[in-house]
């Protein structure tokens, strides 16, 4: 079962260093169903219930041209996860795996990203399919599903280099 903060047998946590700003601005909010992190589905599902992305001033203008997709990446700030464990064992079993191995919340920087289906726009609010966060969760960034984009801009030399 998913876990709020406890250390199972064989995980490791460590004195993590101080964070440095990176200077991230969260660009919105996420609004689901879920208010516990015992009740948010691990992976989110295509089918899964309509969730609304809240984009703030002055970020508004930025979602022309979205609804030309039909699936959006989101990436959001998992903002109650621990950023100390460097093993974590999944099946609570003593059998541990390296954080950078799994797709857990609990990271040193807690990006979490979905492939989701847009389902419409709304003013400054994107209905999707595909979520797997908190209510409430912040927004740091939406792109276009990089299997349906192509480049807008001019190519340019790396665009075309292949492996020897």
């Amino acid at each position: 079962m998913v876990r709020e903060s406890e250390i199972r047998a064989g995980e490791v946590a460590i004195d993590a260093p101080p964070p440095s700003d990176a200077g991230l601005v969260f660009i919105g909010r996420i609004h689901t169903p879920w208010t516990s992190r015992l009740m948010t589905p691990r992976q989110g599902r295509l089918d899964g219930p309509v969730c609304r992305i809240e984009i703030f001033e002055p970020w508004a203008p930025a979602l022309r041209g979205i609804e030309r997709y039909q699936r959006v990446e989101v990436l959001y700030w998992l903002h109650l996860s621990r950023r100390d464990l460097i093993l974590q064992s999944p099946r609570n079993d003593g059998a541990v795996r390296g954080t950078f191995s799994l797709r857990t919340p609990v990271r040193p920087n807690p990006v979490g990203t979905s492939l989701v289906k847009l389902v419409g726009v709304e003013g400054a609010n994107v209905m999707v399919q595909g979520l797997d966060c908190l209510d409430g969760t912040p927004l740091i960034d939406l792109k276009p599903d990089r299997c349906e984009f192509t480049p807008l801009a001019p190519p340019q030399p790396g665009d075309f280099e292949v492996k020897d």
